[in-house]
């Protein structure tokens, strides 16, 4: 069975967020070999989800659950794309709380954590967040890599923009 892909994290394999694992999915009880890594916010204490239920939402809404915190997604009017990002897309874990970015009426796709070096090519794309995190570039540079910011990566699904979200520890 070819293992689900996501429009909103399509590198969730990459970056552990779903990792090769064997695992008995909580939701659906199936033998599976990826356990998702990243956040769920529910009441119940789940903890091994497999990519599948996470797509297909069965997930979510078995555990009334949320992967993304529906509070920390930036403000567009588009409700499936809201939807789909709380409900069926992997999640990202942060230094605090994480963000959903948005850009051209719609959430973006988390690309990665930061490093110098991921978001050196993309840094003038990047200007307008990272004045808007009140602070300067070249301190955002060494501290990424020091691992005093997190760094969190998003690419526009629609006209290719990179925007940066960043919290410190």
């Amino acid at each position: 069975m070819q293992i689900p892909e996501f429009k909103y994290n399509p590198n969730a394999y990459l970056l552990n967020i779903i990792e090769k694992k064997n695992i008995t999915c909580t939701c659906c009880g199936q033998q599976r070999e990826y356990r998702y890594e990243g956040p769920f916010y529910s009441e119940d204490e789940i903890d091994k989800i497999c990519p599948w239920c996470i797509k297909d939402g069965s997930a979510a809404k078995k555990y009334n659950g949320e992967f993304q915190d529906s509070g920390s997604i930036e403000d567009i009017n588009n409700e499936a794309a809201i939807d789909e990002v709380i409900h069926r897309t992997p999640g990202y874990s942060g230094m605090q709380q994480e963000v959903w970015l948005a850009h051209c009426g719609d959430l973006c796709a988390f690309i990665g954590f930061a490093t110098a070096k991921l978001i050196k090519p993309v840094l003038s794309e990047l200007k307008e967040d990272i004045e808007n995190s009140g602070y300067e570039i070249d301190d955002i540079l060494e501290s990424i890599d020091a691992e005093e910011y997190g760094g969190y990566l998003f690419k526009c699904l629609h006209c290719g923009k990179h925007r940066l979200h960043l919290d410190t520890a």
